[in-house]
């Protein structure tokens, strides 16, 4: 076999390996991620006979639901009430596991901020899955939030790791989430800019 076939077919397997994954991540695994080990993930919607299978793997004590019902949205987010009350019933069933609602729009008021703070800053909610619809607009925006209050991320690097690839997602420059996170201020360089 020669070397430009050899390369074609290595080429053609890692095409298709990473398509896979896409395909495995987005519709199977409801794009779910690792944002810290054992601490915080984020994912789109899980439905809720798969829930308690995560939340045992993950050991998550706490689901912070981003969606609220009536977006008006039906293609890019449906958020229909009857399934976010089906989420929050399974949740109820399973022991120790706390369920929020959180309703968030795509960027996010100072209330949400503030309830999010509320659920994040309890060292008992941990380990916390964070979810919105799909998994990679308000999951990763308050996943990058997160980075950036509880972890010490500067705010570009919580942003240019939100997404990939950065310049075509919806953190790139320009976009009302990377402009967001351009100008987002901890909570602890607010209180410095007090002093």
């Amino acid at each position: 076999m020669g070397i430009k076939k050899k390369l074609l077919i290595a080429v053609t397997l890692v095409i298709l390996g990473v398509t896979g994954k896409y395909v495995y991540d987005r519709h199977i695994n409801h794009n779910f991620m690792t944002i810290t080990e054992g601490k915080v993930y984020k994912s789109g919607v899980i439905p809720p006979d798969e829930i308690a299978e995560y939340v045992k793997k993950y050991h998550i004590k706490s689901i912070i639901d981003l969606r609220f019902p009536g977006t008006g949205d039906d293609v890019n987010n449906p958020e229909i009430p009857a399934e976010l009350t089906a989420e929050k019933n399974a949740v109820a069933k399973i022991d120790g596991v706390n369920y929020f609602n959180n309703g968030s729009d795509q960027v996010p008021k100072q209330e949400n901020l503030n309830s999010f703070f509320k659920i994040m800053d309890n060292q008992a909610n941990y380990p916390v899955l964070i979810h919105c619809y799909h998994g990679i607009g308000r999951a990763q925006l308050y996943s990058a939030i997160y980075r950036i209050e509880y972890e010490g991320w500067s705010t570009e690097e919580a942003r240019h790791h939100a997404a990939f690839p950065f310049m075509f997602s919806s953190f790139a420059d320009g976009t009302p989430k990377g402009e967001f996170l351009k100008s987002y201020h901890s909570r602890k360089q607010l209180a410095l800019d007090k002093k």
